[in-house]
């Protein structure tokens, strides 16, 4: 039988001195989000010490539970574990609050690591509410214009106050940035370079120009799709299911390396609890076999997440987007 390395025990350096766990468990709901306690219980007793939610999921409360019981049968501490949560744009006037509701739902005093979720801002109430703001026609309620705006930056701004000002937050950084939000971003921070941007990434999407502005300025990309979302399409791939007959792995497992070997977080979700306890192998894929899986994308790109509030941010390939005017 073949002996693999352990996906859990890989861990990544981030631009502040922080230490990242590569793997993580991504916690967005399916239909139960109770469901979520018993999958970070399973995660962490298999060897994950991260766990990737947010307020917008709904889940931090079950997370909370989890934890909870992790910490009272000696599972893991909380020093063990890597949390991250993320402030959601209807409250990007207030991270604050978002980030005090997230603790108190989680039942711990700091995160590890505290995300802005979108680069717009989104029309919410003192409480953020309600979280996707439409008007009578359908169309989105923004405080700032999602394209030319730079609201976002201030946004990003206040996330650094609450760091620089608190012991709450270790690590701060950004989800669903594209180049040129980066680029404004980078030129305009008080403090703070952002040590991750969280993307969907996996081999159906090719993402090579951010990939290098990252690494230009030492910030760490985490695919939070890499199996392309509901109904795990990039693990029908026939090249992901030749890789995993070939490394005695399964398919989820190739999705994951793909990440993880290129210094890469990846955090797969999975409502199975049986798979969430035995894909923590990381199988050695030659240089050439990742080639030929980002070459997928490269010739056929497939975006699977295209949600409304990131019409205009600048991704290519956004489906429904007429907003954006610069891509990444």
């Amino acid at each position: 039988m073949v002996q693999h390395n352990l996906a859990t025990e890989v861990d990544i350096k981030l631009n502040d001195g922080n230490t990242l766990p590569a793997l993580g468990l991504g916690t967005v709901p399916s239909d139960d989000p109770s469901d979520v306690k018993n999958q970070v219980v399973a995660a962490v007793k298999a060897g994950y010490r991260h766990i990737d939610t947010a307020w917008y999921y709904g889940t931090e409360k079950y997370i909370g539970e989890a934890l909870k019981q992790i910490f009272e049968e000696g599972i893991a501490t909380r020093e063990d574990l890597f949390i991250t949560s993320k402030v959601w744009p209807s409250l990007h006037h207030d991270p604050e609050k978002s980030l005090n509701s997230s603790l108190k739902d989680l039942g711990i005093d700091y995160v590890d690591l505290l995300l802005q979720h979108w680069p717009v801002c989104l029309h919410g109430d003192a409480n953020g509410l309600p979280a996707t703001p439409f008007d009578a026609k359908g169309n989105l309620l923004y405080d700032d214009d999602p394209v030319s705006g730079t609201g976002y930056i201030k946004f990003y701004n206040r996330i650094e106050d609450l760091k620089f000002n608190s012991n709450k937050i270790k690590s701060v950084g950004v989800s669903n940035y594209s180049v040129p939000k980066l680029r404004e971003l980078l030129r305009n921070r008080k403090r703070y370079v952002p040590v991750v941007n969280q993307i969907e990434y996996h081999p159906q999407l090719p993402q090579k120009d951010l990939e290098n502005f990252c690494a230009e300025h030492n910030i760490i990309l985490e695919a939070y799709s890499p199996v392309g979302g509901t109904g795990a399409p990039v693990l029908k791939l026939p090249l992901i299911n030749e890789l995993a007959k070939k490394y005695d792995v399964s398919v989820n497992e190739i999705a994951n390396a793909y990440h993880l070997l290129q210094g890469r977080s990846a955090l797969p979700r999975s409502s199975n609890l049986a798979r969430i306890k035995v894909n923590v192998r990381l199988p050695q894929l030659t240089n050439d076999e990742i080639q030929q899986l980002y070459n997928i994308g490269d010739k056929k790109p497939v975006r699977y997440t295209n949600d409304p509030w990131g019409y205009g941010i600048g991704f290519k390939w956004w489906e429904g987007d007429t907003l954006s005017t610069e891509f990444d």
